[in-house]
C-alpha cells in the first residue's frame, strides 16, 4: 500500500507558480511553503520521484525529490537564502549546496554559476540544469537539517496534511 501512495505521490503536481498552495496559502490540506523558501525552478510543480526515508541512515532510500524541469540549460534558482558551502563536481555529477543555519540544500545535476563561500539570496539564479539524473530533464533537490535528511517538500509546501483513518 505504502508503495501504491508513493507512485501516486510521484504523478503529483502541485501547481503552477502563483496558485493558493504555492503562495504560502494552505490549500485542501496541503502544508505551505515556509517564509524564504521557493521551487529551486520555473514552471508545473511536477514531481517525479518523492522523497522516500531509509529505513536507517545507510539503507536504500531516496534523500530528495526530483522535480521536473522543461529543458537542459534551464536556471536553477537559490531555494533559500544562504552562504554556498559546496558548488563543484561530486564523482560525475555537477552540485551546488546552501546553508542557512544547520539546513543545507543541495541540487543537481547543476552547473554552478557561484562559487563556495558566495552569499546568495532566495530565488536567486545559482546554475543552469545539466543532464544526467533522470530520463526526462529534472533536478534533484535534497535537504538536510542538522546532517539528517528530511523531504524538501516540508520547506517547500506540497505535503498532505496527516489525516489518521480507522483500521480496517
Amino acid at each position: 500500500m505504502r508503495r501504491a501512495l508513493l507512485a501516486l505521490a510521484s504523478l503529483l503536481v502541485l501547481g503552477l507558480p502563483g496558485s493558493p498552495a504555492l503562495a504560502g496559502v494552505a490549500h485542501a490540506g496541503v502544508a505551505p511553503a515556509q517564509p524564504g523558501w521557493v521551487w529551486p525552478v520555473d514552471g508545473a510543480r511536477v514531481i517525479v520521484r518523492p522523497y522516500l526515508a531509509p529505513a536507517t541512515p545507510y539503507a536504500a532510500g531516496h534523500r530528495g525529490v526530483d522535480l521536473a524541469v522543461v529543458a537542459v540549460g534551464d536556471a536553477v534558482l537559490a531555494v533559500t537564502s544562504g552562504v554556498v558551502h559546496f558548488a563543484g563536481v561530486v564523482v560525475d555529477r555537477p552540485v551546488i549546496t546552501v546553508r542557512t543555519g544547520q539546513v543545507l540544500a543541495t541540487v543537481e545535476p547543476v552547473t554552478p554559476l557561484v562559487a563556495a563561500g558566495d552569499q546568495v539570496e532566495v530565488g536567486q539564479v545559482i546554475g543552469v540544469l545539466e543532464p544526467g539524473h533522470c530520463a526526462r530533464p529534472c533536478v534533484h533537490l535534497g535537504v538536510r537539517v542538522a546532517g539528517e535528511y528530511v523531504s524538501p517538500l516540508l520547506y517547500l509546501g506540497g505535503l498532505q496534511r496527516a489525516v489518521l483513518l480507522p483500521l480496517g
